[in-house]
């Protein structure tokens, strides 16, 4: 078990503050998922989990052993893969692997099985320099070298930032065969499409968790009563919308608005819609998804 407790971070001499009071839990064998925009705070947390920074204040325990007292333990148990590429670019996909291995006393046959699916498809490009390998393959290859020792638990850092659709996809139906083999996973990540595949999130922006749970849960608990609005003209439509007065939220989601209404009624701003000379609208009622949430959290804090 993870246990985060009242950690805060600033930096600049306390004028940036990366971490505001953050608690959490993360159980054993579950994906945690951080989920937030760039600056939220995330890569902060995650280094402190690792034990390679030390909050301001606050204490953090993986699997009973706490960051500051025992953080040769941690990293003996942890896999952890940064948010930028930070293998060694020169050596070949094979030795960057037999170079973790040798780190944390292990080799590659032992831990083969952990590994196959990844390195199967790296396997074509073993004696190709790192820094010569695709995004895709490099992601792979980082998740390889941080799995090699057989980790209790894994740290990503914004894995599939930059990567194309189909190796993300790959990448985390990787993540779920790991869980079913025990080991848990935090992860962070600014895209909220896949906050749906982890077991628990924490919502996170200026250093603050906005709200916590399993994504079903923080979207049935949101009490938001959302409305999909779209017309043939939707900048007008987004203007009009946005002057309503009893429009208490509206956001562009693709071609059309999400809105939340203070009273509910979309008759109401049909109506209003309709006295403005817009035509064609087409409505319907909506379930939250997890970014209205955080659109709408974020608008609170705001």
């Amino acid at each position: 078990m993870i246990q985060v407790q009242d950690i805060s971070k600033s930096y600049e001499k306390g004028k940036v503050q990366a971490l505001d009071h953050i608690h959490l839990t993360v159980k054993p064998g579950e994906i945690f998922g951080l989920i937030g925009p760039d600056g939220a705070g995330k890569t902060t947390l995650i280094r402190i989990i690792a034990s390679l920074l030390l909050p301001d204040s606050g204490n953090v325990k993986v699997f009973e052993y706490d960051t500051r007292e025992d953080f040769q333990s941690i990293r003996n148990i942890i896999g952890y893969m940064p948010g930028k590429f930070s293998l060694y670019q020169d050596l070949t996909v094979e030795e960057n692997l037999q170079f973790f291995a040798t780190i944390f006393k292990s080799d590659i046959k032992q831990n083969y099985p952990l590994i196959k699916d990844l390195y199967d498809q790296l396997a074509p490009f073993k004696d190709r320099r790192a820094g010569k390998l695709s995004g895709g393959m490099k992601q792979k290859l980082a998740l390889s070298c941080a799995l090699i020792h057989e980790p209790k638990l894994l740290l990503l850092d914004e894995p599939t930032t930059g990567v194309d659709p189909v190796s993300r996809n790959e990448f985390w139906k990787m993540l779920l065969k790991l869980k079913e083999r025990g080991i848990t996973i935090i992860v962070s990540t600014p895209y909220m499409d896949e906050a749906s595949l982890c077991d628990r999130i924490a919502l996170m922006q200026f250093g603050k968790i906005l709200d916590m749970g399993s994504p079903h849960e923080i979207c049935q608990n949101s009490g938001l009563e959302l409305y999909s609005i779209s017309s043939e003209e939707p900048f007008h439509l987004l203007q009009a919308v946005k002057g309503y007065s009893r429009t208490k939220s509206c956001y562009a989601f693709g071609s059309s608005l999400h809105v939340n209404l203070n009273d509910g009624d979309i008759h109401g701003l049909l109506d209003y819609l309709s006295s403005k000379g817009l035509k064609q609208i087409s409505s319907e009622k909506i379930d939250a998804t997890i970014e209205d949430v955080f659109m709408e959290k974020l608008n609170t804090l705001s």
